[in-house]
């Protein structure tokens, strides 16, 4: 099951009254914020129902990458119910060699459900 989405919009102010705007008819609000001030140069805005992120836009002043689209890219995270199934996707994916390492990826951040 997917725990949530995140998009990189190359310009996450304007992306950020889109989706207020835009979710808010189905009842999707904000959630969440980490300001760049507040993490070293990470803003993420979290969109979801019941306190719980789901979908976020993020930006990363640390992170730089030429692209003629001018966003990031995007963040899909699974959910696991352990860190044992966390590494086992991880070996799965990682032994098939994927064509861009950064497609498969785990580290501090990678969290289990609740």
């Amino acid at each position: 099951m997917i725990d949530h989405m995140s998009i990189s919009p190359s310009d996450i102010e304007s992306a950020q009254l889109f989706h207020n705007a835009a979710l808010e008819p189905p009842g999707i609000s904000t959630v969440m914020e980490v300001r760049p001030e507040q993490s070293g140069g990470y803003h993420g805005i979290g969109y979801g129902t019941g306190g719980k992120p789901f979908f976020s836009l993020s930006s990363d002043s640390r992170r730089v990458i030429s692209n003629a689209l001018g966003g990031t890219g995007i963040h899909i995270a699974f959910e696991a119910e352990s860190r044992a199934v966390v590494d086992a996707f991880f070996a799965a994916a990682s032994s098939e060699g994927p064509p861009d390492a950064a497609l498969v990826t785990r580290g501090p951040a990678c969290h289990t459900a609740p």
